[in-house]
């Protein structure tokens, strides 16, 4: 029998996987403030899943209305095991909506996956739920993909902005006539925010158009982000957004850093230099006083002698101080008299 077993396992464990994922309460009745143990099988291996009680939901149907109908504030985060499997005991507390009520487990990162367990919520109204529409139903065609680029002002922390588009079609067999979608985005491990968003147009039994949901982030968002994408109260799609980060805004804050302290230093200088008192003489400043250059002055008084070509001096110009130009000659009473041919004169 151990040899038969051991033969049985590795076809024993594919075939609860292929089950798909599946949660089990310890009570399917709790008062508010009590608890319930949850223990899951067939998941992903390492694995977070998010526990939460959740009201207006059946397993058939899931949750309508999305997280909204949920008591988000008393969630519960588990981790699955090597199995895929996990144990978790979660509070029980009232939802924002009327039962019938469940413990909705689902995946918070990866490849989406949910399970639902029935769970009655003592003391909690219990109202019906919505009648379910029947006729046309819509199915989505193609993989979603978000379409756009980010600008300039996207670069400075403008909210960024992007459009889902995806192909639906028409598999049911009455036309749908402008069907209203509901567009997510969360941001990490955080439950998504929704809006409600309608699309005009009507789809004809078998038939299918390309359908367009814009999507904006806040302003200055950057991160990892999550676009879901809602018909009648079930996710339908998921497509994962990276957003970069707004620069511009970490430039602005750095220059605004630098600026504003010179700022301050040069008024706080202006201040000082009006409160400064003033120095003897007057001066304000330690500055030093610039040369003056004055052309130089003869020591003599007078006016300045004229000026003389360098190869000659006043005592050097032919003819004397005088300026005669004539031959030499004696002026001496005492000379004799130049001879001549006539004689003596």
């Amino acid at each position: 029998m151990a040899v038969l077993a051991l033969l049985l396992l590795p076809f024993t464990g594919p075939a609860a996987a292929a089950d798909g994922p599946a949660v089990k309460l310890s009570a399917s009745q709790a008062g508010t403030g009590g608890s319930v143990t949850a223990r899951g099988s067939g998941w992903r291996p390492g694995t977070l899943l998010m526990l939460l009680v959740c009201g207006r939901a059946t397993p058939s149907r899931g949750v309508i209305g999305g997280t909204n109908s949920c008591a988000n504030g008393d969630g519960r985060a588990v981790t699955t095991d090597t199995r895929g499997s996990f144990t978790r005991k979660l509070p029980v507390a009232e939802p924002p909506v009327p039962c019938p009520c469940v413990v909705h487990v689902a995946t918070v990162t990866g490849a989406k996956a949910e399970a639902d367990a029935v769970l009655q919520v003592a003391g909690h109204p219990v109202a019906a739920l919505p009648a379910e529409t029947s006729g046309g139903r819509l199915s989505i065609l193609s993989d979603t993909r978000l379409t756009g680029s980010s600008g300039v002002l996207t670069w400075f922390g403008a909210p960024p902005a992007r459009t889902l588009e995806f192909t639906a079609g028409n598999v049911g067999t009455t036309p749908v006539k402008d069907p209203v979608f509901r567009v997510g985005t969360a941001h990490g491990v955080f439950a998504p925010q929704w809006d409600e968003q309608q699309w005009h147009g009507t789809l004809a039994p078998g038939g299918k158009a390309l359908i367009r949901l814009p999507v904006e982030l806040s302003a200055g968002a950057h991160g990892d982000y999550t676009v879901s994408l809602g018909y009648r109260g079930k996710v339908i799609a998921e497509q994962p957004w990276g957003v970069g980060r707004p620069w511009g805004v970490t430039l602005f804050w750095l220059l605004l850093c630098l600026v504003v302290p010179a700022a301050l230093f040069r008024a706080g200088m202006a201040v000082v230099d009006r409160v400064r008192p003033r120095r003897p003489g007057g001066v304000r400043h330690r500055r030093l006083p610039l040369p003056v250059l004055r052309p130089a002055r003869s020591r003599t008084a007078g006016p300045d002698p004229a000026p003389t070509l360098p190869w000659f001096t006043p005592d050097s110009v032919p003819g004397g101080p005088d300026g005669r130009l004539s031959a030499p000659h004696h002026d001496s009473p005492t000379s004799p008299p130049t001879p001549t041919p006539k004689g003596p004169t």
